[in-house]
Parts: structure tokens; C-alpha cells; sequence
């Protein structure tokens, strides 16, 4: 039997029943969600306003699709606009029968070409916090952070590729279940402080607002008692969609700021464990939260309050050579045979 010929083409509008069951059957590991709907896929990827069907490469095996890479593009300083300063390698996936054949290479030489088409020569392979365009709610859990570790196949592909680690951040998970800490510092300054929730962000950014405004998530400030502004918070963004994944019920907790002149005083711990308290009342049984590698203080911060390393996201990086090409491809005329491979 002959090799079959993979055809490659840019998104249509009739393609996210065909992008949704190529997610569900690519066993993408622990950190892709599984129970959410068309609709919701639609809303968190298509609706997009910088959604470009360009960026979406389908590889096709006569009429099946077998695969897609979908890459994406970071804001500009302000978080009003895009930047496309370089591009994002949001996702890539080729179904498991279709694997070790060269089309994983040849979707992401697609996509290297069209970054080329405008000019773009670095690139980045899995999203960095700001630097994530689409897939929040849908992979990472509490946000998208690189291309996961517990995927044992992705180090090696990025790596192949010529995509070197960059970043990485630190998955770390707590079981509510669990007893929090106790000391007498924290006793002290619960005596103290109050916990408000609100709807509000820290910042009402654009690119806020595109990503985690799309999902259901609360913001709790820490405040001494009284009418006092608050001297630290955090977000909590509901994760029902990794409910069939990961068997608990989960919160992510994200964009945690204290004042800098109360920094060091115990509020940040005061406020996670307070979080996680009042969720417990809401029946969650597991958090959450994402660090990156490089900030120390912070994760032994996250540590103290009982949350352990689950896993790793590493974001890889390329930079390609300029190229002179002129942004005139249609991928709908390209095919390729699928050999041994990639």
C-alpha cells in the first residue's frame, strides 16, 4: 500500500467540528481539557478578534483531517494591539495512527513559512504568560504555560525542530483536602484582615478581557479591616472543563500582587490560604497555580501554603533566516507524502 498524500490548507469556516475531534483524540495528556463543548471552543479560539484563519494549517488525509498547527501573535506594551514583533506556536497536534511520519515537521514548516510571509523570523513554540494569545481554559489548566513535560512527546519534537527551552514554569497543584498550615503569625493576621471578592480585574486591558474575560473568574482582595484599600489580591478562574481529565473539581489562581510596601509581611501567604478556605465551602478540591522557574521567592511562597510540583511547561524558542518570500502561498495546492519521520 502506498503512502498516503497529506494535503495542507488554512482554516474554513467549516472546520471546528474537525479541529474539536482532532483535539479530543490526539491524547494530549493531563493538561487538555476534555468536557466543553463546540460552542466553547468557538468562543475561546474562532471569536477571537485576532483570530487570522491563516495561522490555522490543517493537514489532511484526502478528505480526514489528521492534524493542525495554529500559531498566534503577543501584544504590543500597552496590551492594546498585537505585536508582531514574533510568532506563537500555540498548538500542535497530529492524530497517534498518523504519528512518526513527517507530518508534525511538515505542519510546522507551514507555519514557519507563513511568519517568514510577514517578516516575522523568531518564533516561540508553546505560550508564555502575556505571551497567549488562545487555549486559555482549554489547555495548561490554570492558563497555558509552554508545551507540558507530562507530553513526553513534545521536548524531543521541539527539540528536533531546532526549538531551544527558554522558559519554564512550575505546575503546582493542592489538595484541599489536605490541612493548611497553621502559625501564629497567621493567626495574628487573620484577626486583622477581611477578604473581598470582586468581578473586577487588576487591570482593564484588552488582552485581559480577550482571554481570562472569556471565562468565569472572581478576584479576592486582602484588606485590614475597615475601610482600608487592599494590600494584596489574586484571581481565581473556575476549571469545570478538566473535571473529566484530572477527577476533581479545580480553581487556578493567577495575577497575585501585593503592595510593594507590604511586601514580605505575610500577606500573599494570609490571602492563598484564605482563597483556598473559602473555595473549600464552594466543594473545590484541588488548586492550581503556575510559577515561573526563575522566581524562587515566589515558589517557596506557593510551597508554604502546602502546593506541590506536578509538572512542568517549557516554552522553546527559534530564530529562523530572513527570508525574501512573498506572502502569495495557497496552501490548498500543497501535498505531501507521508514517510517515516517526524
Amino acid at each position: 500500500k502506498s503512502p498516503p498524500v497529506i494535503q495542507f490548507r488554512q482554516f474554513r469556516n467549516s472546520d471546528p467540528p474537525h479541529i474539536l475531534r482532532l483535539w479530543k483524540s490526539c491524547e494530549l495528556g493531563r493538561g487538555a481539557a476534555q468536557q466543553f463543548s463546540i460552542d466553547l471552543f468557538d468562543s475561546l479560539i474562532f471569536a477571537q478578534p485576532y483570530f487570522d484563519r491563516a495561522g490555522m494549517i490543517l493537514a489532511f488525509d484526502d478528505n480526514a483531517p489528521v492534524g493542525f498547527v495554529h500559531v498566534g501573535f503577543p501584544p504590543d506594551e500597552d496590551f492594546r494591539n498585537l505585536s508582531k514583533s514574533r510568532g506563537i506556536i500555540c498548538a500542535i497536534m497530529v492524530l497517534p495512527a498518523y504519528r512518526r511520519r513527517g507530518i508534525g515537521t511538515a505542519l510546522i514548516e507551514q507555519a514557519e513559512k507563513y511568519l517568514q510571509q510577514l517578516g516575522i523570523n523568531e518564533i516561540q513554540a508553546g505560550c508564555s504568560h502575556t505571551a497567549d494569545p488562545f487555549y486559555h481554559g482549554l489547555y495548561g489548566g490554570t492558563r497555558p504555560s509552554g508545551f507540558l513535560k507530562s507530553n513526553e512527546s513534545a521536548e524531543p519534537f521541539c527539540k528536533k525542530l531546532g526549538y531551544e527551552p527558554s522558559i519554564e514554569y512550575m505546575v503546582m497543584q493542592r489538595d484541599l483536602k489536605k490541612r493548611d498550615p497553621i502559625s501564629f503569625r497567621l493567626v495574628n493576621l487573620r484577626r486583622r484582615m477581611e477578604l473581598v471578592a470582586t468581578t473586577e480585574p487588576r487591570h482593564h486591558q484588552w488582552w485581559w478581557h480577550t482571554r481570562f474575560g472569556r471565562l468565569d473568574s472572581v478576584r479576592f482582595l486582602l484588606k485590614k479591616k475597615g475601610d482600608n484599600p487592599p494590600v494584596a489580591s489574586i484571581s481565581v478562574l473556575g476549571l469545570d472543563h478538566y473535571i473529566s481529565s484530572w477527577r476533581e473539581r479545580c480553581i487556578g489562581l493567577f495575577d497575585l500582587y501585593v503592595e510593594e510596601n507590604e511586601r514580605r509581611s505575610g500577606f500573599a501567604q494570609l490571602l492563598i490560604l484564605e482563597v483556598i478556605r473559602r473555595m473549600k465551602d464552594e466543594m473545590v478540591t484541588m488548586a492550581e497555580i503556575h510559577i515561573p522557574a526563575n522566581q524562587p521567592a515566589v515558589l517557596q511562597l506557593v510551597k508554604s501554603c502546602g502546593f506541590e510540583h506536578i509538572d512542568t511547561g517549557v516554552v522553546y524558542r527559534k530564530i529562523l533566516p530572513v527570508s525574501g518570500m512573498e506572502n502569495s502561498s495557497n496552501l490548498s495546492t500543497i501535498e505531501f507524502t507521508a514517510t517515516e519521520g517526524i
